[in-house]
């Protein structure tokens, strides 16, 4: 049957509107109206027939007007209408992971907007005892060590592992499907130390782990049930994984047992919607932090983790002023 995009909309405000906030309701009225603006100027009159390409197609209309980080809070709202759509047959099923936002630029984000040590290595503690070397457990360790960036994850392959020196490298291959923000300049070996490569080692032993080959005739390091991760499945995975109630308890007074209490429960939630739920460029900064915490020089960070100076400093470096005097405190004591 039939389905138009004002139908659509429609319905899918319908069913939104009783689990959520009105503020909510509202965002989602102003950006499905862009979408709808932008179905009557395609002509497109039945969302059945809705491609992936249309859908590149829409991402690309939106980006010239609005900001990178907007444009991502807008998509999360398209997908999330699509889903529904699939679910009462009025698009193809799995359609909604076929939006690609586009990555953020180095700093989009707040400053704020970061993982702190503590928590990261309480994530950490837990992914060792309860889910040691899982694809979760090595996603996060691999971004919170490195703070390499999602793209660079996704770039990895087996043969990338250097068990001789515990480490991973990182190549631009844009010809064959997968690239580095900074292209060939983004290239580098990336040291893990004998105790962290040695979950990743175990990773690829692991029963769970889904072993693929992709169109190139590669073999992604980190795998999903369809073979290399897209950008937005490793940004949901870490935005789940970064959820307080993952290690018991919610600071938000939701009842995790109840997916009703909190919008980012549920095996349709949008995970990004909690409160303390970090992406993987909030990861990234508080990771950049705690290494320059750790006495790690500017300038080996810049280089492990493909960042200039002046970007670190002005986007990523969050640590407090008696930090910043903690660390100076401890060069200056070996003179």
């Amino acid at each position: 049957m039939d389905l138009s995009p004002e139908e659509g909309i429609e319905r899918f405000l319908r069913h939104r509107e009783p689990s959520v906030r009105e503020s909510t309701m509202r965002n989602a009225k102003t950006r499905l109206r862009f979408f709808n603006e932008w179905c009557e100027e395609r002509d497109i009159e039945n969302l059945n027939n809705l491609t992936g390409r249309d859908l590149a197609d829409f991402v690309a209309w939106r980006r010239g007007d609005i900001a990178a980080l907007t444009l991502q809070k807008q998509l999360s709202t398209i997908r999330e209408a699509l889903r529904y759509w699939a679910d009462i047959e009025g698009v193809d099923d799995g359609l909604a992971e076929k939006v690609h936002a586009p990555e953020l630029p180095d700093g989009a984000e707040s400053r704020e907007v970061h993982l702190s040590a503590d928590r990261a290595h309480r994530i950490l503690d837990f992914l060792h005892d309860y889910r040691y070397a899982s694809r979760d457990h090595v996603v996060f360790l691999i971004l919170w060590k490195t703070a390499m960036r999602r793209s660079a994850l996704r770039s990895l392959d087996v043969d990338d592992l250097r068990p001789d020196d515990y480490a991973l490298v990182l190549e631009h291959r844009i010809d064959e499907g997968t690239k580095l923000k900074n292209g060939e300049d983004g290239e580098r070996w990336v040291y893990l130390g004998p105790s962290d490569y040695q979950v990743v080692d175990d990773y690829l032993d692991n029963p769970d782990r889904y072993e693929r080959t992709d169109d190139y005739g590669r073999k992604p390091l980190i795998t999903s049930q369809h073979g290399r991760p897209a950008g937005d499945t490793i940004y949901k995975w870490v935005n789940k994984l970064t959820q307080p109630c993952v290690l018991g308890g919610c600071p938000h007074d939701a009842d995790p047992s109840d997916p009703s209490t909190c919008e980012a429960l549920g095996s349709r939630a949008a995970h990004s919607k909690c409160p303390s739920s970090r992406s993987p460029h909030g990861l990234r900064r508080g990771s950049i932090t705690y290494h320059l915490n750790s006495d790690v020089s500017p300038e080996i960070v810049s280089e492990r983790c493909d960042v200039s100076l002046e970007v670190l400093y002005e986007h990523y470096d969050v640590r407090t002023n008696q930090e910043k005097m903690a660390v100076r405190k401890k060069q200056l004591e070996r003179i």
